[in-house]
């Protein structure tokens, strides 16, 4: 099932072949590790709307360096997660708690983003999946 949803976000080009994507790689991991510094010290500082929102996005750029590293690129976060799980979860390289923890940290970030609806649990739930995304996500890229 999940290849037949890959399969489609291939077709209406929201994944794309990107030859360029693995010298890439390293840059996004880099990203990654910055918003995630930068949730943890607006975490530190009370505010946990920013520290939700960059904590998705460092997972957001761990997910962009594992796609990049098949050599794909994302056209829509959606399909971005239907990515993951086609090349690294149904591979038996990730867990699918990962695709949870970042399906979850999606909705946070909207509802923080769009709808001013956060919370310090919220925040510090998010901080921890992120810094679990990377560190998991920076051991696959070794191999």
């Amino acid at each position: 099932m999940n290849n037949l949803k890959f399969q489609r976000c291939l077709n209406k080009n929201k994944i794309k072949t990107f030859s360029n994507g693995p010298k890439l790689v390293f840059k996004e991991m880099k990203v990654a590790l910055k918003d995630w510094k930068s949730a943890k010290e607006s975490l530190k500082n009370n505010n946990y709307k920013w520290s939700t929102i960059q904590s998705y996005y460092s997972m957001f750029h761990v997910a962009r360096a594992l796609l990049f590293n098949k050599g794909y690129r994302e056209k829509s976060h959606y399909c971005l997660v239907i990515a993951i799980r086609e090349l690294y979860v149904n591979e038996g390289l990730l867990s699918f708690s990962f695709v949870e923890a970042f399906q979850l940290g999606k909705t946070l970030r909207e509802n923080a983003d769009y709808h001013d609806d956060f919370s310090q649990l919220g925040a510090k739930k998010m901080l921890k999946k992120a810094k679990g995304f990377f560190s998991k996500a920076k051991k696959i890229l070794k191999k």
